[in-house]
């Protein structure tokens, strides 16, 4: 809008300007003659201006306004195209990390159950204490796997939420 009304402006240098002022007022050599209708005084005086010579000055401001113009709207096409992409990524990175995370909770459940069928054995005497260890460890880095994994899908949301514009005070 004020890119226009800046156009518009160096388009207007173009043409001749008018301007007309006036004054009034009253006026006498003693207190009485102020008060008579002879005593009211008014002046106008006016101007008119034209620009004959300004050696391709007013072409070149009205060139340099509407290139100004172009410049300011491909810098908010750049913003818009931006945001865009940021947002166009964070949602491919939102649902890479949900997949992820999904894989890791499957994971977990089948560790778990590793877990349990080793402890059986154990109990049953058809299988050493190490399996059990070793199918606890494996769990143990499953789960902290899964958090990892929950962690940086809690991250991408927030990097989507702020790329959607979201408003968070500091």
């Amino acid at each position: 809008m004020a890119a226009n009304a800046n156009i518009g402006a160096a388009r207007a240098a173009f043409f001749p300007s008018l301007s007309i002022s006036g004054s009034a007022g009253v006026g006498g050599s003693s207190l009485a003659a102020f008060f008579t209708h002879n005593a009211f005084t008014a002046y106008g005086i006016g101007s008119l201006a034209q620009p004959i010579f300004e050696g391709g000055k007013l072409r070149g401001q009205l060139q340099l306004t509407k290139d100004q113009k172009d410049e300011m709207v491909l810098n908010y096409q750049k913003t818009i195209i931006g945001a865009f992409r940021d947002v166009s990524n964070a949602l491919i990175a939102a649902e890479k990390t949900r997949d992820t995370r999904i894989e890791e909770q499957k994971l977990v459940a089948s560790a778990a159950d590793a877990t349990r069928l080793a402890r059986d054995r154990y109990q049953g005497g058809a299988a050493s204490y190490l399996e059990v260890l070793t199918n606890d460890s494996n769990l143990f880095s499953a789960q902290l796997n899964l958090i990892t994994a929950q962690q940086n899908e809690a991250l991408t949301l927030v990097q989507l939420y702020s790329a959607l514009g979201g408003g968070w005070q500091q």
